[in-house]
């Protein structure tokens, strides 16, 4: 990986640019271009409104797994669903469990009353002062970094994901366990030089972004990143600029860092067959409606279906 940086001083009026290569590609950023176009994606300094401060506290000698589940303020009842099944605090094998819910503010002051009042009974909840849109999920890739090199340096594990979805803790630790050199990898689904989409919601123009291809990314449904990586991922998106698609802008940062990928097909992020017995060894289910995200967890670890053996600890 080759990386060449021009003046990087974010207050300077002519910051140049970055040049990236993944030893196939050399991908440039403008940091004229992200200005023109997202300058409030540059000039944003993270700020926590909660800061979630004891989210990862709990004993000592255990390794942490932190589930950092990207929500929004008005998803109550996806919280709601995740807290009665996956998101339960607990231990398993040698891992704590443990879960997070990344939020932005909303301009409807009832779902904000509500999510008060979550965070006061849960303690489950980081909220920050940018407003929850589609390329503002950027930011909170950005100051998710910055949080949990400050809140949670604890953590051997993070997974990130989205609160849509079923997520399956005993796997992770599962596959944490039997994958070598797991702290040494960013682990998801990989979308290889995926092509730039110049329509839809996903629409990047070519000012901003001229060339075709993207650099690899794991697709933002879920995946998994070791300590290791949290310090190297955070000085580089102090270098770069914030690219406003947040699974890609992830794919920058890890070149920037110079870290490496480990593609699996468990992270089933494009969804599975609804069939209760495939959800056992899948680390991830994207886009599950609520009764079915009870109706699999229960099938799988009240009921103990499928050949699971034994209750869920607790």
């Amino acid at each position: 990986m080759r990386i060449k940086l021009g003046q990087t001083s974010r207050a300077s009026p002519n910051p140049g640019s970055v040049e990236l290569s993944d030893g196939t590609y050399t991908f440039h950023l403008n940091y004229a271009a992200f200005q023109a176009e997202f300058p409030h994606l540059q000039s944003y300094r993270c700020r926590e409104l909660i800061q979630g401060d004891g989210i990862c506290s709990g004993s000592l000698g255990q390794r942490l797994l932190l589930l950092a589940i990207k929500s929004h303020p008005a998803a109550t009842a996806r919280r709601a669903t995740a807290r009665r099944t996956w998101a339960q605090p607990r231990l398993l094998r040698d891992y704590r469990v443990q879960h997070v819910f990344l939020i932005g503010v909303s301009p409807n002051p009832r779902h904000m009353a509500l999510l008060g009042q979550e965070s006061e009974e849960f303690g489950d909840v980081v909220l920050w002062d940018f407003t929850e849109s589609h390329h503002n999920l950027s930011l909170k890739e950005r100051c998710f970094l910055h949080w949990v090199g400050e809140h949670c340096g604890q953590a051997d594990f993070i997974f990130k994901g989205d609160d849509d979805e079923f997520v399956n803790p005993p796997a992770l630790v599962t596959y944490l366990h039997q994958t070598s050199n797991a702290s040494s990898l960013i682990h998801g689904y990989m979308r290889y030089h995926s092509a730039v989409m110049r329509s839809t919601k996903y629409a990047i123009s070519s000012v901003l972004f001229p060339q075709d291809i993207y650099p690899h990314f794991p697709s933002g449904g879920g995946f998994l990143m070791p300590r290791a990586s949290i310090a190297a991922l955070t000085m580089a998106s102090e270098r770069i600029p914030v690219f406003p698609l947040d699974d890609v802008y992830f794919g920058f940062l890890v070149l920037a860092a110079g870290l490496q990928f480990r593609h699996d097909e468990q992270f089933k992020v494009y969804g599975v067959r609804d069939e209760l017995c495939l959800y056992r060894e899948a680390l991830v289910v994207h886009g599950v409606s609520l009764d079915r995200v009870e109706e699999v967890w229960r099938g799988l670890y009240v009921e103990h279906r499928c050949n699971v053996t034994g209750p869920v600890p607790s």
